[in-house]
């Protein structure tokens, strides 16, 4: 089940919230809890099963290492090992053994001709993610920072609460721990989440979605032909995507999440108009770019370290990060890409960056990002050289289409035309003007932005559901990592 479906929107939404709010205060996290199983348990069953067993020895693994006094740093160190390798393994051999077999295979393939047969692993949906959460925990009470719970409904309610479970963003336990037990939802609350989840849900469906099916259309085609205006159209197509997609999808969150009394922490910012790529990390996927930082780039020394071996944390750091991201060596170059371009910048200063002019400055940044994104969205890493190369091809700049496949109007439509240029638009405002506005304000400052508000939530919504009816292209870009 995904938040951009009929049947959450109508029918698992309604009734939740329904039996949610009709229930004493006192019993809202078992409803939370129990709602939260039922939407994961929805699509596959027994992932649940395995969700609910792997999060009960995280909780006993926490409790274990709570016990255990200050000065066993031995042994507290060995019980945090312990934890962090059942939940690396059990990601590891989860999202990885496909990748790892496959790679084997080759090998095996070109010396000596032979292969073994390996049975596909299912990817549990939001495995990443929910991992995350758990390992951030689990070292959290292994440096004092939390205090693990002692009621376990409370720790599995943290881990499975459905509107950060399958997608993110990654929450800290101590963010919400005072808020398991003290939310006070008010009508304000209710209202506000309502309108960001409106929010995401529009620009999911009307803006992601159809330029998601220009992107797939495009990156199928033969990439030694394309023709440089369609190769730009499919890779900025992707670029919007990918933004609308996930933004959306963290905008739906965290509007869930109000309606329910919890505040969760923004998880964008205006990413595009970044004037560097170190700026560009600060405002996208900002709950995993803290959680690099904390739990990886911050242990391996940080900026406590040489300049050189600083350079090379944070190489390592944005590697993982690719690695994260997926099973594949275009997310491997992916994370090394982005590393580098850090690193190079740190090595360059934030002066001597801060000198470049915006209007220099920023597309440059957009271009660089752009790069990456054609090997995040290509198949493999010759698909993303060719279609780099395609970028560049200027003697196709004056394509004019004779084969039917490559007509525009079968490429990209009249509302796929409307959705990036209205995509490009409003990625681009700068986050002083939203500020100005008030439209990033958590409540309207006036009644006429609340009044806009209640219009442009139910136009969002009615258009949705209608694209929804009629559509089957639905997916969300970040559920396979």
């Amino acid at each position: 089940m995904i938040f951009s479906s009929l049947l959450f929107l109508y029918a698992f939404l309604p009734v939740f919230l329904g039996f949610y709010y009709a229930i004493p205060r006192r019993m809202r996290n078992s409803a939370a809890l129990l709602g939260s199983l039922f939407f994961y348990a929805w699509g596959e069953p027994v992932f649940a099963v395995w969700l609910i067993g792997s999060s009960l020895a995280d909780f006993l693994i926490s409790l274990w290492l709570a016990r255990l006094p200050r000065e066993a740093t031995v042994r507290r160190r060995s019980v945090l090992i312990v934890g962090l390798a059942i939940n690396l393994s059990a990601l590891l051999y989860c999202k990885y053994g496909n990748f790892i077999a496959a790679q084997i295979n080759d090998l095996l393939v070109w010396r000596t001709g032979g292969h073994f047969i390996w049975e596909k692993i299912a990817l549990p949906i939001g495995i990443s993610f929910f991992t995350f959460h758990k390992i951030s925990y689990l070292v959290d009470i292994y440096r004092g920072t939390s205090q693990p719970t002692r009621n376990v409904f409370d720790y599995l309610l943290y881990i499975c609460l459905f509107p950060q479970l399958v997608a993110g963003p990654i929450v800290r336990y101590h963010d919400i721990e005072r808020q398991l037990h003290e939310r006070e939802p008010t009508l304000n609350d209710f209202l506000e989440g309502t309108w960001r989840f409106l929010l995401g849900l529009g620009r999911k469906v009307l803006i992601a979605n159809p330029l998601g099916l220009v992107a797939d259309r495009i990156f199928e085609q033969p990439g030694s032909t394309l023709p440089l205006p369609l190769a730009w159209i499919g890779i900025l197509s992707y670029t919007f995507q990918i933004y609308f997609d996930f933004a959306g999808y963290s905008d739906m969150a965290i509007g869930l999440a109000r309606m329910l009394g919890f505040k969760f922490l923004e998880n964008f910012n205006c990413p595009y108009t970044a004037r560097n790529v170190t700026d560009f990390w600060h405002r996208w996927h900002i709950s995993l770019s803290g959680f690099m930082r904390d739990y990886l780039y911050i242990p391996l020394g940080g900026n406590r370290v040489g300049p050189w071996r600083n350079k090379f944390n944070l190489w390592i750091t944005f590697l993982a990060s690719g690695i994260w991201h997926g099973a594949s060596w275009n997310f491997i170059f992916w994370g090394a890409y982005h590393g580098t371009l850090l690193s190079a910048e740190k090595a360059i200063g934030p002066q001597r960056m801060g000198r470049i002019p915006v209007w220099v400055s920023w597309p440059c940044t957009f271009m660089l990002i752009l790069v990456g994104w054609v090997f995040f969205r290509a198949g493999d890493l010759a698909q993303a050289i060719t279609y780099l190369g395609r970028l560049t091809a200027w003697e196709t700049w004056n394509y004019s289409p004779r084969e039917p496949g490559l007509l525009w109007p079968d490429i990209i439509s009249h509302r796929a035309t409307f959705a990036l240029a209205f995509a490009a638009l409003t990625s681009f405002i700068p986050d002083f003007l939203w500020r100005r506005f008030g439209w990033d304000a958590a409540l309207p400052a006036k009644n006429s932005h609340g009044a806009w508000r209640v219009g442009l939530g139910a136009t969002f919504l009615l258009l949705a559901s209608a694209a929804l009816a009629n559509q089957s292209y639905n997916p969300f870009i970040y559920f396979r990592f």
